[in-house]
C-alpha cells in the first residue's frame, strides 16, 4: 500500500498537518475522505477536513512559473510547492500483543478481524497523536470494516446506510444504539431527507430492533410517493416493502382511496380528547393569546371534557353569564370561541367517536407492527401539530406505565418494545419557547428512559432548542447552507470546528455526514439508493404479488383483534 504523505506537525485539539508526497496529486484529495495513519504504536483512523497548497519560499509566489512551462512546474512540485492536508484523528487501535507493530504486522492482524473476533481490536477514543513523519494511507475496505462492522454481524444489528464516496464498501449504523436515543435527519429542502428517513426506518423494521410510529405529513412513508425529476417515477412506501409488518392509518380516507391504498385504517379523533396542552402547542397557528389559554383552562375546569363543543355552541348571552358566574373575561372567551371555530374544518375531528384511536394504535404497536399515520389533505401545520401532539402524549403515557411495570417485575416478557416516533417540521414542536412544555421536548430529554425516542426530520435545525439538540444521539445531515443551521448541527459535539467544512462541502443529493451515538466516528457517505435493488435486498414479498384476498383477510383479522 503506497503512502499518501507524512505527518509534519499538529496537535490533539486542532488536528494534524500532513504533507503530501511528490507523486500524489492534491486534486485526488477531497474533504470528508477517510484516512489511516500508522504510528509507531497505534493505528489512527482519521477524517480529512481541509486541503491547502504550500510553498517552500515566498519568492515562488512573487514570481510564479509561466503557465505553459510544465517542465519548471514539475521541477518545483513536491519540494518547493506541495499540498498539505488537515486531518482529524477520530479513533485508534493499539494491538495488545505487539506494541511496536509495523504496518505489515498490523495489517496482518487486522486481516484476521471478523465479527466474531472484534474484542481483540477495541476501538478507542483518541488520547494521543502519531509521531513526526508517520505515514498516512488511504483507507481500504478492511479499515472500513474494522470501524463500521459488517451488516451480517451476528452479534449486532448493523444496517448499511451507504458507502464512501470513492469506494464500494458498506458503512453500517448500529441500530441497537440508534434506537437508544433520539436522533435527527437534517438538510435543506430537496436534499433527500425523506429518502434517508425511509432507509433508516426500513432498517429498524428489517432488523426488528423496535417499532415505529410515523406521522406522515406529506404521505411519503406509508405508500408510494413521487420522486423528484423530469420523468414520472415513484418510490415504494414502507407498507409496500413490509406488508405484514406495517399498518397505515389515515386521517383522510378519501385521499387514501384516491392513492390506491387498499387497506388503510380510518382514524378519527374527538373534540373531548383535546387538552389545553394541545392548544398551547398550536397557539401560534390559532393565534391564541395567553389570556385565551387561561380562559380555556377555566372552561375545561368548569365544563369538563366536552368544554370545546359547549363553547362553540354558546351564544353571546351564555358566554356573558358564564363569565359573570366564574369571574372570566368575556372578550377572551369570545375570542377563544372564534379562533377554535377553525377546528371544525378538520375532517378527522368528531363531536363524539366510538373509536378508541389511542388504544387501537397501542394494540398495533404492542403486536410488533409499525404504524404510519397519513394526513392526506389535512397536512396543514395546525392539523399536523394538533393530531401529532394528541396521539403522542397518550402513547407516551401508556409507555411510562409499561416501563414502570417492567421496572417492578423485571420480567423480560414485560419489557416494552423500543418505540421510535418520527415527526416532520420538528422545529415547530421543539422551538425554544415551547419545547420545555411539549411532550416532544420531554421525550427528547428522557434519553429512552421509558423506551420512547424521537426521529426528527427537519430543514431548520437552528429552530430547535439547543438543549434538545444536545441530546440528539445520532445526526444524519445532508447539505446545509445557513451558518446558523450548520452551527446547530454541532451543538454538544466536541471538535466540531474541523467538521464544519466537511458538512458545507457535501453534494446536494445523496450525500450525508453521519455522526453520533450509532457510528464509531463521523463519516461522509454516498447514501444507499432507495431503488429496486434495495426493495429486493430489504423488503418482504412484493406488494403486487400478494393476492387481494390475503390482504383483506389480514385486514379483517386485525380489525377483529382490535375489537371492531
Amino acid at each position: 500500500m503506497t503512502p499518501l504523505g507524512s505527518v509534519v506537525q499538529g496537535s490533539l485539539s486542532k488536528g494534524l498537518e500532513v504533507r503530501l508526497h511528490p507523486d500524489v496529486s492534491v486534486e485526488e484529495m477531497r474533504v470528508g475522505k477517510f484516512l489511516v495513519i500508522q504510528g509507531r504504536r497505534s493505528r489512527f483512523f482519521c477524517l480529512l477536513t481541509d486541503v491547502t497548497l504550500g510553498t517552500a519560499s515566498p519568492r515562488i509566489l512573487a514570481n510564479p512559473p509561466d503557465p505553459n512551462n510544465f517542465f519548471l512546474q514539475e521541477v518545483l512540485a513536491g519540494s518547493s510547492t506541495y499540498g498539505t492536508l488537515e486531518v482529524t484523528p477520530m479513533l485508534m487501535i493499539t494491538p495488545e500483543e505487539q506494541k511496536q507493530a509495523s504496518l505489515p504486522a498490523v495489517e496482518s492482524k487486522l486481516a484476521s478481524f471478523s465479527a466474531q473476533t472484534s474484542v481483540e481490536f477495541t476501538l478507542k477514543p483518541v488520547k494521543t497523536i502519531p509521531s513526526h513523519f508517520s505515514q498516512v494511507y488511504e483507507a481500504q475496505e478492511l479499515d472500513f470494516r474494522t470501524v463500521f462492522g459488517w451488516e451480517d454481524d451476528p452479534h449486532r444489528h448493523n444496517f448499511s446506510i451507504g458507502q464512501p464516496v470513492d469506494m464500494e464498501v458498506p458503512i453500517c449504523i448500529d441500530l441497537d444504539r440508534f434506537v437508544e436515543r433520539s436522533n435527527g435527519i437534517f438538510g435543506k429542502s430537496g436534499t433527500g431527507k425523506s429518502f434517508l428517513a425511509r432507509l433508516l426506518l426500513s432498517g429498524i423494521i428489517k432488523q426488528r430492533v423496535g417499532v415505529n410510529l410515523i406521522f406522515d405529513m406529506h404521505s411519503e412513508y406509508g405508500w408510494e410517493a413521487v420522486c423528484e425529476g423530469k420523468t414520472v417515477n415513484t418510490a415504494k412506501g414502507l407498507r409496500q416493502l413490509f406488508p405484514s409488518q406495517v399498518q397505515v392509518y389515515t386521517l383522510d380516507p378519501e385521499s387514501a382511496k384516491r392513492r390506491g391504498i387498499r387497506d388503510a385504517q380510518e382514524l378519527y379523533l374527538s373534540f373531548e380528547q383535546i387538552e389545553v396542552e394541545d392548544l398551547a402547542l398550536v397557539q401560534q397557528e390559532l393565534n391564541l393569546s395567553e389570556a385565551s389559554l387561561d380562559s380555556a383552562l377555566l372552561l375545561k375546569n368548569q365544563l369538563g371534557k366536552n368544554w370545546i363543543l359547549e363553547l362553540l355552541n354558546m351564544s353571546n348571552e351564555q358566554i356573558q353569564d358564564f363569565c359573570l358566574d366564574n369571574n372570566g373575561s368575556k372578550s377572551s372567551v369570545t375570542a377563544l370561541q372564534r379562533k377554535l371555530n377553525r377546528l371544525t374544518q378538520l375532517k378527522y375531528l368528531r363531536g363524539v367517536t366510538r373509536q378508541n384511536p389511542f388504544g387501537q394504535i397501542l394494540e398495533t404497536l404492542a403486536a410488533g407492527k409499525h404504524v404510519v399515520i397519513e394526513f392526506g389533505s389535512q397536512a396543514n401545520l395546525l392539523s399536523y401539530m394538533l393530531a401529532t401532539n394528541m396521539i403522542t402524549r397518550r402513547i407516551h403515557q401508556s409507555y411510562v406505565k409499561k416501563a414502570e411495570h417492567f421496572l417492578q417485575t423485571k420480567k423480560s416478557s414485560d419489557r416494552p418494545l423500543p418505540l421510535v416516533i418520527t415527526i416532520e417540521e420538528a422545529h415547530r414542536f421543539l422551538d425554544p419557547s415551547i419545547s420545555s412544555q411539549t411532550i416532544f421536548g420531554t421525550i427528547a430529554r428522557e434519553m429512552r428512559k421509558y423506551f420512547v425516542t424521537l426521529l426528527v426530520v427537519d430543514q431548520r435545525p437552528s429552530g430547535i432548542d439547543k438543549e434538545v439538540m444536545s441530546q440528539m444521539g445520532t445526526r444524519v445531515t445532508a447539505l446545509l447552507n445557513d451558518d446558523k443551521d450548520i452551527e446547530a448541527i454541532f451543538t454538544g459535539v466536541s471538535g466540531a470546528g474541523n467538521l464544519r467544512s466537511v458538512l458545507s462541502k457535501l453534494d446536494s443529493k445523496q450525500q450525508a455526514l453521519i455522526l453520533g451515538h450509532a457510528v464509531p466516528m463521523p463519516v461522509v457517505v454516498q447514501t444507499r439508493p432507495y431503488d429496486q435493488k434495495f426493495y429486493t435486498e430489504v423488503g418482504e414479498t412484493a406488494w403486487e404479488e400478494i393476492p387481494d384476498e390475503d390482504i383483506f383477510a389480514a385486514e379483517e383479522a386485525a380489525m377483529s383483534d382490535l375489537g371492531f
